[in-house]
């Protein structure tokens, strides 16, 4: 799957200078995809370095919730973090 700039929902636009923004991304992409070089990259425009990306993504069905930092961005590329896991299945 690819990323659509559309699903990329702003949660947080704080206008303290320096602060970066909240996003929330849904995908059915595992954490491995989203966080390749470029994933984000029609979102270069909307991204900022340390913006944090609130990433649901999928692994074999089983949905995983990760923190991803944005990087770099540039006019040709957006790297972000490898993510930290919040959550990867219920323990219940």
């Amino acid at each position: 799957m690819a990323f659509t700039k559309n699903k990329l929902v702003l949660v947080s636009n704080n206008s303290v200078p320096g602060c970066p923004k909240l996003f929330i991304y849904n995908t059915a992409d595992t954490v491995a995809t989203a966080n390749t070089a470029d994933y984000f990259l029609s979102a270069k425009d909307i991204l900022s370095v340390n913006d944090v990306i609130l990433l649901v993504s999928s692994t074999g069905g089983t949905p995983v919730i990760t923190f991803n930092i944005v990087n770099a961005v540039s006019s040709t590329s957006v790297d972000v973090s490898d993510g930290l896991v919040i959550t990867a299945t219920d323990t219940d």
